[in-house]
């Protein structure tokens, strides 16, 4: 099976400042991988590049069908509808209901259908256990309600990738495990997911392969039995 993921001798920078060197990444499908490591080593711009923020400058770099070394802008919206992203400080529209939050995304991916689109609505927020919120205004939510409310949003086009970007960052413990006990769910129904973190009380919950970015460089640390 060829990876969904595929990063060789991948190298990252930004305004002039190196960040990752000599990168190499296989990802299968259905992998459920953390990239572990304190602030400001690389985690988040890895993740950047495979959404398409950041251009990589040397290297072979793949994620599902697009090739990240030669994709142009125009192509980028296309890779973002078979991703799901999820951000440590939600990044929810603060004057917009939860519906409405959710909807603006569906008709920026080019949703028209009304119908469709209130019913996709209301099953992802199920997925989440949050059907109740769905009137509801982001500062009326608990962190957690909130964290949970951008997880539906990333999986409104039924993404094949979910890319998490500290999404546990902001949450007390007890809220933290029921965040991840949701994503392994995810993950067992065939999502892939790649998380960066620096929480190391969820890798010990929650235990997946692991690779730790230090200096520059990816170490793998462990992997599931």
């Amino acid at each position: 099976m060829n990876p969904i993921v595929y990063l060789k001798n991948v190298n990252i920078s930004q305004n002039n400042t190196s960040i990752l060197r000599n990168i190499n990444l296989s990802v299968k499908k259905g992998e459920f991988i953390y990239f572990i490591g304190k602030t400001g080593v690389g985690k988040s711009s890895l993740l950047r590049v495979l959404y398409g923020d950041i251009k990589i400058e040397d290297g072979e770099a793949q994620i599902l069908d697009f090739n990240l070394n030669k994709i142009k802008d125009k192509e980028i919206p296309f890779l973002r509808r078979k991703l799901g992203v999820v951000f440590q400080d939600f990044k929810l529209l603060p004057n917009k209901t939860i519906k409405q939050n959710l909807e603006f995304v569906l008709r920026a991916t080019e949703w028209v259908d009304s119908e469709k689109i209130n019913s996709r609505i209301k099953e992802v927020l199920q997925k989440v256990n949050l059907d109740y919120v769905i009137d509801k205004y982001p500062f009326e939510l608990s962190g957690g309600e909130q964290q949970r409310v951008a997880i539906s949003r990333a999986l409104l086009n039924n993404p094949e990738i979910i890319l998490a970007d500290e999404p546990t960052g902001n949450l007390d413990p007890a809220t933290s495990s029921e965040i991840m006990s949701l994503i392994k769910e995810i993950n067992e129904s065939g999502t892939t997911i790649l998380i960066a973190t620096h929480d190391y009380d969820i890798i010990s919950k929650f235990p997946e392969k692991t690779i730790r970015v230090e200096k520059e460089r990816f170490f793998e640390l462990s992997k599931k039995s």
